[in-house]
C-alpha cells in the first residue's frame, strides 16, 4: 500500500515533509526541494517503498491564486509493489530552481527539460537542459499563465536538409 510509502517517507524525513494527505488512493507529500535528490534515492531503494519507476513530472502555475507561485510534481510509481505516490515540490517566482532528479531516474532527462521549455523552471544539475518542444530561438514559456499568446515570436531561418510537410 502506498499509504505504507507515504508513511516511510514522513518517518524518514520528518522535517522535510511540509504536509501530505492520504485519501481514495491518492497520496500526496509536500517536500522541501533541498534534499529532493536524497528523498528520492530513499524512495527508489527502501525495499518497503521500491519506486523504481518515475512516471510523470509536470509543473503548475498558480499565477495570482496561491504563494509560492509553481509547483513541480513528481508522480512515482513501484512495479514490485504496485502502489503510487505524488511528491510535490513549491517553487517561488523569484528563484524556480529545483534540483535534477536525473541521477536517480534517467526517465527524468526529457521530462525535465519539457518543463524547462514550457514552463522555464530549472532543474539544477541537469547536464542538458534546453528546449525539447520549442525552437531555440522560441521566446518565453508557453505554459505560463502570464505567457502572452498573441506575442509573435521571431522567425527561425530555413536550414538545408529540413524538410516541410
Amino acid at each position: 500500500m502506498s499509504k505504507l510509502a507515504l508513511d516511510r517517507l514522513i518517518e524518514k524525513f520528518p522535517s522535510e515533509v511540509t504536509s501530505h494527505h492520504a485519501a481514495h488512493g491518492d497520496e500526496t507529500a509536500v517536500v522541501k526541494g533541498a534534499r529532493l535528490v536524497e528523498i528520492c534515492t530513499f524512495l527508489r531503494d527502501d525495499p518497503s517503498t521500491s519506486f523504481e519507476m518515475l512516471t510523470d513530472l509536470t509543473a503548475v502555475d498558480y499565477l495570482g491564486q496561491k504563494e509560492p507561485r509553481f509547483e513541480v510534481v513528481f508522480h512515482l510509481y513501484s512495479l514490485s509493489k504496485n502502489h503510487r505516490l505524488r511528491l510535490k515540490i513549491e517553487l517561488p517566482e523569484e528563484t524556480p530552481e529545483v534540483p535534477s532528479v536525473l541521477s536517480v531516474w534517467k526517465s527524468a532527462n526529457w521530462m525535465e527539460r519539457e518543463v524547462y521549455d514550457l514552463y522555464g523552471l530549472q532543474f539544477v544539475g541537469h547536464p542538458d537542459l534546453r528546449r525539447i518542444l520549442l525552437y531555440p530561438e522560441f521566446e518565453g514559456h508557453p505554459l505560463r499563465k502570464d505567457y502572452d499568446t498573441e506575442k509573435r515570436q521571431p522567425r527561425i531561418p530555413a536550414r538545408s536538409g529540413r524538410t516541410h510537410l
